[in-house]
């Protein structure tokens, strides 16, 4: 690949899935998301820094990676969860809308 030839970056979650990825609140330190997928619903790729999510209703998730690896998780209300910093699609593979809270740091 020529030096003048680069890749395209991978959006932010809010630019690639704004249908999924609310903002609620962003300072200088943190951003917080309200994130809803719903039964069947699959994001396009997109980039995440470190974050903790905390799960607001049981659902199954789907996370693709760069790489092409996959993960499915099986989540419950309650659940509080840390994501080290990564690009990835998400799936709802489940048959509830997934809904969580996403607190991500800033560096």
């Amino acid at each position: 690949m020529k030096e003048d030839q680069k890749m395209p970056e991978i959006p932010d979650a809010i630019e690639a899935a704004p249908n999924v990825y609310k903002l609620l609140m962003e300072n200088d330190r943190v951003r917080v998301l309200d994130v809803r997928v719903k039964p069947g619903e699959k994001t396009k790729l997109h980039t995440h820094p470190d974050r903790v999510v905390y799960v607001l209703s049981d659902h199954r998730l789907k996370f693709t990676s760069i790489d092409g690896k996959t993960k499915e998780l099986e989540l419950k209300t309650g659940q509080v969860l840390w994501i080290e910093a990564g690009a990835h699609t998400t799936e709802n593979t489940g048959k509830t809308e997934a809904h969580n809270l996403a607190v991500e740091m800033k560096k």
